[in-house]
């Protein structure tokens, strides 16, 4: 369990990291940005070198977990992957730092790869089985990459004023389920139904 003052370095650290990239910040600059002595920060951090992958497993493993809860009551996976997208592409609007972050390190960091991609393989691979996706099995693993890219690009779109993050978020998702083998109308009505409020803080 972080401190309230590990927090506070870990979300100004994200925020150096999105404006500034991983190899170049310094802790005069993570204590400036932080509000606290360059002493706190070697007393917070127990390795300052390891900073970015430390702030990046936390950020993945944080969001799994709050979209994991969030769909926990859909069973459809089409409608589970679609709300997963939108999630996505939401926060990326209402927490534009998050966002920054996790577009410009989401293909570079390991932990970031996984976090848009998290338990996909196993559900897309069931679905397939039961006859809700028409994709061969050995399509799951680029399929995944394609999902992973396209939430991406849509977390970009709100970023640069593109889209809206409704209508970026609606479009990727109605998308993926297209290619996934969803008739058309069933993956526009799935890609714009309520979308549940994305639990935990």
């Amino acid at each position: 369990m972080k401190s309230v003052v590990q927090c506070r370095i870990h979300e100004a650290a994200m925020r150096l990291f999105a404006r500034v990239g991983a190899c170049r910040v310094n802790v005069s600059d993570l204590a400036e940005e932080a509000g606290v002595a360059r002493g706190t920060i070697y007393n917070a951090v127990p390795n300052p070198d390891s900073l970015f992958e430390d702030v990046a497993g936390d950020l993945a493993g944080e969001m799994q977990e709050r979209v994991r809860t969030s769909i926990d009551g859909l069973e459809d996976p089409a409608a589970r992957l679609a709300c997963g997208i939108r999630l996505f592409i939401r926060r990326a609007h209402e927490e534009p730092q998050w966002g920054r972050f996790i577009v410009h390190f989401g293909f570079s960091n390991k932990s970031l790869r996984g976090l848009l991609t998290a338990s996909l393989t196993d559900e897309m691979g069931e679905a397939i089985t039961h006859g809700r996706y028409r994709i061969a099995p050995d399509q799951v693993t680029s399929m995944v990459a394609v999902i992973g890219g396209a939430t991406l690009s849509g977390m970009m779109l709100v970023q640069e004023g593109y889209k809206s993050w409704r209508d970026a978020g609606s479009e990727v998702a109605e998308f993926i389920l297209i290619a996934m083998g969803i008739e058309r109308a069933e993956a526009a009505q799935i890609a714009r139904c309520d979308l549940p409020p994305l639990k935990g803080n």
